[in-house]
């Protein structure tokens, strides 16, 4: 679908979006896309438009928050503004955003109003999660509440928005669709979570990101609260480390406070809320078996 649109011109625009979509990845919300129509017992090719629509728009974020987070590194590679520059990156962003949308034209014409609707509010809420992750950097003090809330609409929206528009380009139920939309926000939710021990604990050649990039740019993750809130000591000891002596210095306070285990618990709570909506839409009739498969992977992955 949409190869022509690869080969259009000026080829500088296209190109970043080529890279970055060749660059891989767990494909993750095309996939629950396709899982989505199989749950209901259709044809995955059915929710195909949303797959692609999905998997474009986060691929548009990822190209936009490079940029505002000045990234050096995508997946073990250089970021598209460090290959081609900050204001191609900014143009080839917004192309990949509109051709998110122009994804959708190819769904199935009866859902097309929902799928639209879906979709657009799920993008607004993207912008609004990122938003507030970039005034938390402004912020001394965030509560966990507020940083729950900002990764819910900075990333678990956009997995409950894949789920639901393959329920519904499957012929799926409204309520099946938004059963399965819970599924994945609170999934996504657990997923961002486990990035962000990722981020501090993970091995970089596997995660394909810088050890600790979270630590060191101070980022107000769920791991930086809660030691804000239990040993703030540690937190004005750490501002005045800096790279690598700042990751080593958090990881052991991190671990040494109990913060680690809080977080950690805190994952396994929104996985279990998670499987929890998975069995509702079991019950209305879906097929779930595949999708617990699913989440049981991403809970224990490593990478």
């Amino acid at each position: 679908m949409g190869e022509p649109e690869w080969s259009r011109q000026p080829d500088r625009l296209y190109a970043p979006q080529r890279y970055i979509l060749a660059m891989g990845g767990k494909r993750l919300r095309p996939v629950l896309a396709l899982m989505g129509a199989e749950a209901v017992g259709a044809k995955a090719e059915l929710a195909l438009p949303a797959a692609h629509a999905v998997e474009r728009f986060h691929n548009f974020s990822l190209i936009h928050d490079d940029i505002m987070d000045a990234a050096p590194l995508r997946r073990g590679q250089a970021t598209v503004h460090e290959r081609w520059g900050v204001n191609t990156a900014i143009l080839s962003g917004d192309a990949l955003f509109a051709l998110a949308f122009k994804a959708l034209e190819s769904a199935p014409k009866q859902v097309l109003p929902d799928l639209y609707r879906v979709f657009t509010q799920t993008a607004l809420e993207v912008c609004e999660g990122q938003q507030w992750d970039m005034d938390f950097e402004h912020e001394d003090h965030v509560e966990e509440g507020a940083y729950i809330r900002m990764i819910r609409y900075k990333t678990s929206v956009l997995l409950g928005c894949a789920l639901e528009m393959g329920v519904l380009s499957g012929g799926g139920s409204v309520e099946m669709a938004k059963a399965m939309y819970s599924f994945g926000l609170e999934l996504g939710t657990s997923f961002q979570i486990h990035d962000d021990l990722l981020d501090a604990f993970g091995d970089p050649s596997k995660t394909g990101k810088q050890a600790g990039g979270d630590l060191i740019q101070g980022k107000k993750t769920l791991l930086w609260i809660e030691l804000g809130r239990r040993s703030p000591e540690h937190i004005h000891e750490a501002l005045a480390l800096q790279g690598a002596e700042r990751v080593e210095y958090l990881t052991e306070a991190l671990e040494t406070t109990g913060v680690r285990a809080h977080v950690e618990e805190r994952r396994r709570v929104h996985f279990g809320l998670a499987l929890e909506a998975l069995k509702h839409a079991g019950t209305l009739g879906a097929r779930t078996q595949d999708l617990h498969e699913l989440a049981d992977w991403l809970f224990s992955r490593d990478s």
